[in-house]
């Protein structure tokens, strides 16, 4: 891979630059070993812009993250920027970053390997060797439309939020669910709430429309409180599962506890594809700050290093170093390593640095 790849390295806020400087160890790693080289630049992002710059995304950042292959983010926000105007607000530069850069479908895996089967609510065999993927649409609906307002009334005020979706809105994610379908056991379900929303009923009639391109996918609608219920019931009924922003929020870290840690669990948001095949794209982990316990050298980095593999499957085509990275992390789990949120009787409790440590140890086992 030539070092001409341009990475944007954007650590955030809590614990993201904790986990991200674990992420440093393996690309150094994959510099060393496998002569895989990044040109990687940093910037800052959420809180941490906030404090430096009065905003939580700098034009100056934005047009970095436009003209570079990949972004790999660490996390935003935390209590200390709770009062700040709502514009400027660390989640605000995040949905800046998606809406700017046009990454409308987010897609976030929800696998549970048989060594931390154990550290899930649900019955072991209800999630060992759980494999969902959930493809979420991300910059629209209803943390977009508008208008968005408080406002007075007599009596008090009233909230208005609006969800709104375009026919090509969700065209686009279904069809990035359909090829995903494809590769994998060709179920897909689609979720909405058309008994009771008209966003939901368009969501239904295009999915179903665009399913007629896909003969060989097995195409199932579901409304999303159903979903949910039956992601709790039965969740290997599941493959791949495609639905709007507010409920692929909600789904999506449903889904990611019945793997047993917020930790263990990476995302990709992928625009569309130009004229010469380039998708811009940002990774990160589906976990968030976790101010409490920043700086303490406790948080878990698999998350954010499965972040960067499928950063190299998805931006880089180098499918074998993400299967690479992956095996590492399965193995160094096998081993019975574990950070605080996933630790288990009998096993060994490491710090984030450790485990980024004993994580690369595996890589040199695995490349030997």
């Amino acid at each position: 891979m030539a070092a001409n790849k341009k990475l944007l390295f954007l650590p955030g806020d809590g614990i993201g630059p904790e986990v991200m400087a674990q992420v440093r160890k393996v690309i150094d790693w994959l510099d060393n070993r496998r002569h895989v080289s990044f040109e990687l630049e940093e910037d800052l992002v959420g809180g941490a812009a906030i404090d430096a710059y009065g905003t939580s995304l700098t034009d100056a950042t934005l047009e970095k993250a436009m003209n570079v292959d990949a972004v790999l983010l660490g996390a935003v926000g935390g209590p200390k920027w709770d009062n700040v105007a709502r514009d400027i607000r660390p989640e605000a530069g995040l949905l800046t970053l998606r809406k700017d850069m046009d990454l409308f479908a987010n897609l976030r895996p929800a696998n549970c390997l048989p060594s931390l089967a154990d550290a899930s609510s649900l019955k072991e065999d209800l999630v060992s060797g759980l494999d969902i993927l959930i493809v979420r649409e991300s910059t629209g609906g209803a943390y977009f439309g508008q208008p968005k307002m408080i406002e007075d009334i007599e009596g008090g005020q009233r909230a208005v939020d609006t969800q709104v979706y375009t026919t090509a809105e969700i065209e686009r994610v279904c069809r990035v669910a359909f090829d995903l379908a494809e590769k994998r056991s060709g179920k897909l379900h689609s979720v909405e709430k058309a008994n009771v929303m008209e966003t939901g009923v368009l969501w239904r009639q295009v999915a179903t429309e665009i399913g007629k391109e896909f003969s060989g996918i097995e195409l199932q609608h579901m409304y999303a409180d159903n979903c949910a219920m039956q992601l709790v019931r039965a969740p290997k009924q599941f493959d791949v599962i495609v639905t709007d922003n507010l409920f692929g929020d909600i789904l999506s870290d449903c889904a990611a506890m019945l793997t047993g840690s917020l930790g263990m669990l990476p995302s990709a948001t992928l625009s569309g594809a130009d004229q010469s095949g380039r998708r811009r794209a940002m990774y990160e982990p589906v976990h968030g700050s976790a101010p409490d316990i920043a700086g303490e050298d406790k948080a878990n980095p698999l998350a954010t290093i499965l972040s960067f593999a499928m950063m190299l499957r998805y931006s880089f085509d180098d499918g074998n170093n993400a299967d690479l990275i992956e095996d590492a992390v399965k193995n160094t789990l096998g081993r019975g390593i574990r950070t605080g949120d996933i630790m288990q009787e009998g096993m060994e409790l490491v710090s984030c640095s450790q485990m980024g440590q004993a994580l690369t140890e595996e890589l040199d086992k695995l490349a030997a």
